[in-house]
């Protein structure tokens, strides 16, 4: 039952009942509506505050992990950075040393990423710096993986030219001599067996009977295969890289202009045509158009105490056989 409040009227010096209108009454039922509505929200703030709903629970365990995730994604990140830092240092240090090629400037391998922020759709987020420094990581990381792979891909043509390369510069001896004994004159000034004047003797001459094997070699291109006055019937062979040889006073040529030579193949047989007291095969290197010793260039057939032998050999004659 509502309690009945009275009102002292100083009139009739008694006590009035207090009677309220309707308008009273919403205001009242209006004003304990909002007490009850703030205490409802202040209570619901509370618990959101200090008990998060299931739903935010579970939020924040894949937020947790979603960190926990990113930190072990950037550990692995450091893990790759340091093994494609051994390859580069091996890359650099050994690979194009091998192949006398140039470093790769640091300038290249650490390039950065210059203009505008390329990471500011990442910013605003509860853990942008986290993810901004793990995306930096990522590209920094694809950026010199990028560039390793094309270094990698100029070592490979290196080692291929390489390859190409040692198989082509002349590297044995133009005839079958394990024995050495026939090792007739060497390079250098020699008294011409007909003149019988010093001169310059721009190869080394290798006796051996008629028909006896002459090979190349080195790998290359037959450049001059004919009959002249002073080499007689000879061939020449280009090796690339600068390199050619010449093999004098053949009897008979087995290959013809443009034709493509192997190390070790037979390109003819030793004779005695032209200017020549004798058969034997008159062989010589020639390097960037200059005539050098060719027993600088038997490092495929001779040992060092062979190349000892040889080098007493060649210097024992003084007159050649051309």
């Amino acid at each position: 039952m509502a309690k009945v409040q009275f009102k002292y009227n100083p009139k009739t010096l008694d006590y009035d009942i207090v009677k309220r209108t309707w308008k009273q009454y919403v205001l009242r039922v209006l004003s304990l509506a909002s007490i009850v509505f703030v205490i409802a929200a202040a209570l619901v703030f509370v618990v959101h505050q200090w008990f998060p709903s299931p739903t935010e629970r579970l939020l924040e365990r894949e937020n947790e992990n979603l960190v926990l995730q990113m930190e072990i994604i950037n550990k692995r990140l450091g893990n790759l950075s340091e093994v494609l830092g051994d390859l580069q240092r091996r890359d650099d240090d050994i690979y194009r040393i091998i192949f006398e090629a140039e470093p790769v400037p640091e300038s290249v391998r650490k390039a950065g990423f210059g203009g505008v922020n390329r990471y500011k759709d990442l910013e605003g987020y509860a853990n942008s710096q986290l993810i901004i420094e793990t995306t930096k990581k990522v590209d920094k990381l694809s950026k010199q993986l990028y560039v390793q792979s094309r270094s990698f891909d100029d070592v490979f043509h290196m080692a291929k030219n390489k390859a190409e390369m040692l198989a082509s510069i002349p590297a044995i001896q133009p005839i079958a001599n394990k024995d050495l004994e026939r090792m007739a004159s060497g390079f250098g000034y020699r008294i011409h067996p007909i003149y019988k004047t010093t001169k310059m003797h721009t190869g080394m001459d290798f006796t051996a009977t008629q028909g006896t094997e002459i090979y190349a070699t080195g790998d290359g291109t037959v450049e001059v295969a004919e009959n002249g006055r002073g080499y007689g019937i000879h061939v020449v062979i280009n090796h690339g890289y600068d390199y050619q040889s010449l093999y004098g006073h053949m009897s008979r040529m087995l290959v013809k202009v443009g034709e493509k030579v192997k190390r070790g193949q037979v390109i003819g047989y030793v004779g005695s045509t032209g200017v020549s007291i004798g058969p034997h095969c008159h062989y010589e290197i020639i390097k960037n158009g200059t005539k050098v010793n060719p027993i600088n260039y038997y490092y495929n057939d001779l040992s060092p105490e062979e190349y000892d032998k040889m080098i007493e050999l060649a210097s024992r004659s003084n007159q050649s056989f051309d």
